[in-house]
């Protein structure tokens, strides 16, 4: 009998019965106690792991409507949110990316284009992997390009003589390839769940605000990821790769491999038009304003554009793919069902425990209860709270699930917000980014356990370039808000 796992699992209730029974946190109104009984039992199982993610998800809509909090349309409505169908279309495009190998190509063409020598190999696989997983999902973007990666560590393997040297490379575009899927999801929306999440959240509790978009968050997004990305290269190429390391690999390995694909199909073709329509489709929907003029959206064809969002074009453009003819196999479609039966639902139930949560927050009074208990005001330097809010999210996302993490803390930072009198946005920016920082540790992200799953890796090197790039990351995010302050 496994004892540490029963303790945990009976932890999440007894403390929830706990907080019920000896706890009246707003006198007069017993469903913001049941909502924080609710929300530690979520947390306490989520942070453990005890049972999948998944399954503690689903606690709200049996818990919510049975003390009262909400009825069952309401809970279960979370668990359809329109973010979830901008998760959901991102994942079909990426299916098809994979279902066609336009992965491999554009891979192989960014290594022929860099080079063939040990940091230019690293840089290489960095910049794809961060190229991609701007506009796919982490997990996919490692999944897609990990058997690539491990073909070019072979032949690193063969042209290196010196064991210790070859696992040091090994090691380094493994961690690279991981660290740069992860840094690339925080330059997009779409890029990671914890980025969609912060964006339902914003926009359920500041529906008045329409300063939040794709573009927006690009604005933010995309220049910390980037000035990070390039920190990691160079703090992974200090690490892994010495000065007087040369690898003779023939220029000619990437380009053969580039020339076995054989020539551009029609499905490459279309799925290429339909991954970059969709990008531009995204960056264009609201008006873009540069100052001096302002480029107008195309949203503003349609006489109710607030009815339209990123979710729209996500799945538009993910029905195209079901619609348009595939011309290499005849009677099927450029993607088909069976190609998305792999849909990551745990991940879309995890998006709608999370959003039931926060709903219960809000509609019990608990969120209310947090702003009065926080003794935030004004005068609290917002750089030293958002530094401490960093560390604090970086800890807790390298042993609990990130998504889990960002969804626990929002309803904490919009109470903080309200005492302290800031744009909310100045708070949930950094948070939601510090949210994907977690390189330290295998479990951290998926990401760290797919390549860990290769074997090639041991804990200390992880270990090593993970607490370095923490460090940078937390640093670049508070400084980020200086900036944050400027746009909002």
């Amino acid at each position: 009998m496994d004892y540490s796992k029963n303790i945990k699992l009976l932890l999440g209730p007894l403390l929830a019965v706990i907080i019920y029974l000896s706890f009246d946190l707003v006198p007069g109104n017993p469903m913001a106690t049941r909502m924080a009984g609710v929300a530690v039992w979520m947390a306490v199982w989520w942070l453990t792991e005890v049972v999948h993610l998944a399954v503690t998800a689903l606690l709200p809509i049996v818990l919510m409507p049975l003390l009262g909090i909400a009825d069952s349309r309401t809970t279960a409505f979370q668990y359809m949110d329109p973010i979830i169908f901008l998760f959901i279309g991102g994942f079909i495009i990426a299916f098809a990316i994979e279902r066609w190998n336009l992965h491999q190509r554009i891979a192989l063409r960014i290594l022929m284009i860099v080079g063939t020598s040990p940091s230019k190999i690293l840089f290489g696989v960095m910049l794809t992997s961060f190229l991609f997983s701007m506009w796919i999902s982490n997990t996919a973007t490692v999944m897609m390009l990990i058997s690539a990666v491990l073909a070019v560590i072979v032949q690193i393997e063969k042209h290196f003589k010196d064991e210790q040297h070859s696992h040091k490379m090994a090691s380094g575009l493994l961690i690279g390839l991981a660290y740069s899927a992860t840094i690339g999801g925080m330059a997009t929306l779409v890029g990671t769940p914890t980025n969609m999440i912060f964006l339902r959240e914003y926009a359920e509790k500041f529906p008045d605000n329409h300063d939040m978009n794709f573009l927006s968050w690009f604005i933010i997004g995309f220049p910390v990821a980037l000035v990070f990305l390039l920190i990691s290269f160079l703090v992974l190429k200090k690490m892994f790769i010495k000065k007087d390391v040369k690898l003779n690999i023939d220029k000619k390995y990437f380009q053969d491999s580039y020339k076995q694909l054989g020539k551009m199909t029609y499905e490459e073709k279309v799925v290429s038009a339909i991954f970059c329509l969709t990008a531009i489709l995204w960056f264009t929907r609201e008006d873009i304003d540069f100052g001096m003029f302002v480029i107008k959206g195309w949203s503003n064809l349609f006489s109710n554009k607030t009815f339209l969002s990123d979710s729209t074009v996500a799945i538009f453009m993910a029905l195209l793919l079901f619609l348009i003819p595939a011309r290499s196999e005849k009677s099927r479609a450029i993607i088909t069902w069976q190609d998305v039966t792999k849909l990551p639902y745990d991940i879309v139930l995890l998006f709608g425990g999370g959003f039931a949560m926060a709903k219960g927050f809000e509609i019990s009074g608990l969120s209310g209860w947090f702003s009065q208990q926080l003794n935030f005001d004004s005068s609290t330097n917002i750089y030293l709270l958002v530094f401490g809010l960093c560390i604090l999210i970086t800890i807790i996302s390298e042993f609990a699930s990130n998504v889990a993490c960002i969804q626990l803390m929002l309803p904490i930072l919009i109470a903080i917000q309200h005492t302290m009198g800031v744009h909310p946005l100045v708070l949930m920016i950094p948070a939601t980014l510090a949210a994907s920082i977690g390189f330290m540790l295998p479990v951290a992200t998926a990401p760290n356990t797919i390549v860990f799953g290769s074997n090639r890796l041991k804990v200390k090197d992880m270990l090593k370039a993970g607490l370095v790039l923490d460090t940078v990351a937390i640093i670049l995010v508070t400084l980020s808000t200086f900036f944050i302050k400027q746009l909002f």
